[in-house]
């Protein structure tokens, strides 16, 4: 796509309230996938994903910029956060996340460990013991790994 979505879109989001994270699309030669994923301050209800889903249909169909069929899915960001911006890393340092790279770094492409440092061009992820600096260009998906303990007592110790 020669027009760049995020830009195209992202007024209308912020014009309903909430910021747009990022932007996945997924060709398919039946019809592909434009995902938006959406958040605001005390979280994404499904009223948010439809009232965004509907004004970004409109701007898609004026600006027609999506080849093909296709099909619009606005999304919260969920438990498994998806980081597309190095702005959106900073606030995960000390999380695990999952990374999957363009190029191989250090002969792999996927990294799945502590996010230890977000500096002005990369992330270092520590993986069994090992850091590895990646760089925000070779970075192809990016996603936080919940913590289902934590989120299951809500964070707090259970022994109060």
């Amino acid at each position: 796509m020669a027009i760049d979505l995020d830009q195209l879109l992202e007024p209308s989001v912020r014009a309903m309230g909430c910021e747009l994270l990022g932007i996945e699309y997924r060709p398919h030669v039946h019809g592909g996938l434009l995902r938006l994923y959406i958040d605001k301050p005390g979280g994404v209800m499904i009223d948010d994903c439809e009232r965004v889903s509907h004004q970004v249909s409109g701007v898609l169909d004026v600006e027609d910029v999506v080849p093909g069929k296709y099909t619009l899915e606005v999304s919260s960001p969920g438990m498994d956060r998806p980081l597309f911006k190095p702005e959106q890393y900073p606030p995960y340092v000390g999380e695990t996340v999952r990374v999957t790279t363009s190029v191989a770094i250090d002969g792999r492409r996927k990294f799945r460990g502590e996010l230890k440092r977000v500096q002005e061009t990369k992330v270092v992820v520590e993986v069994d013991g090992a850091e590895f600096e990646i760089p925000f260009t070779a970075i192809t998906k990016a996603r936080l790994v919940p913590d289902f303990d934590a989120a299951l007592s809500g964070g707090a110790d259970s022994d109060e």
